[in-house]
């Protein structure tokens, strides 16, 4: 499973790479692996070892430091949202409820809207 880390890192390999206009095969042969593997850098599946980010930067034309750019804040903002509720978004009755939603019309809609800002209200007030 892809970490924050690996995810970041990979996401910046892919920039870098379109950047010079190298397609994943280019990349790949300048560092001896196949495509696949550079595919599967960028997206995240597979962790880049010290030794291929070396030679990805050598191929890149880019310092090591390049693929730690951002970093930082990206792990700061992931934090944040899950402090404030962001990983409610990843639950599958989460996803299941917003498509429903969407699916009824605009009146049922806002009535049900209106029945969750309610319950949501009568929540408060009892808990105070």
């Amino acid at each position: 499973m892809a970490t924050d880390i690996d995810l970041h890192l990979g996401r910046r390999l892919r920039r870098r790479r379109r950047l010079l206009g190298l397609t994943q095969q280019q990349l790949a042969i300048q560092v001896g692996i196949r495509f696949q593997q550079i595919q599967k850098y960028e997206c995240g599946a597979n962790r880049i070892s010290a030794a291929r980010l070396w030679q990805l930067s050598e191929a890149l034309e880019t310092p090591i430091s390049y693929f730690y750019d951002g970093l930082a804040e990206a792990m700061e903002r992931r934090e944040t949202a899950s402090a404030n509720g962001g990983e409610m978004f990843s639950r599958k009755e989460t996803l299941d409820l917003i498509q429903a939603y969407y699916q009824l019309g605009e009146r049922p809609r806002r009535r049900l809207l209106d029945l969750a800002k309610s319950l949501h209200s009568e929540g408060d007030a009892v808990a105070s």
